[in-house]
């Protein structure tokens, strides 16, 4: 325990497993209902960090990789949702993040998940993709009204 003047951080896995110890477990009937991410981004902001991440020379340390996953919990997948926005992984849809982080970094993030997932008996899935900068500026979006290729500047543009 820390002292009186010492702040006391629990880790992430301490409070997944504190969830486990007070009998927490996946409910599939109420799982299934749509939930609402209240303070996901705009589609405009999201797309943003995505070029800023794409856009920045490359760390030859660092790696671009997508996380996806579909997980039954609720409370779990909200504790990884926020794990890995205060990793620095950008929420590019509700399940599914962007991330440039170091090496170590994608290790240790894989080595949280896996060891998360192995707390308790699910059927959940993690994925972990890893991207090249040029594969991510091939990217297209379908559904908003936003022309992806302008914006990373795919398209070229005559001026008279």
């Amino acid at each position: 325990m820390p002292k009186k003047n010492e702040s006391y951080e629990i880790t992430f896995i301490k409070r997944i497993r504190l969830f486990r110890k007070a009998g927490i477990k996946p409910d599939r009937a109420l799982n299934y209902s749509l939930t609402q991410i209240d303070n996901i981004e705009s589609i405009d902001t999201r797309i943003k960090k995505i070029l800023g991440i794409v856009s920045k020379p490359q760390n030859a340390t660092n790696m671009i990789y997508f996380i996806m996953y579909d997980i039954e919990d609720n409370k779990i997948r909200t504790q990884i949702s926020k794990y890995l926005e205060k990793k620095g992984c950008v929420r590019i849809q509700k399940s599914i993040f962007l991330a440039d982080t170091s090496r170590n970094n994608y290790t240790d993030i894989h080595q949280t998940l896996k060891e998360v997932n192995d707390m308790y008996e699910n059927n959940d899935s993690i994925i972990l993709t890893p991207i090249s900068t040029d594969e991510l500026t091939a990217m297209k979006l379908i559904g908003k009204n936003i022309d992806f290729d302008i914006i990373t500047g795919n398209k070229s543009t005559l001026f008279f």
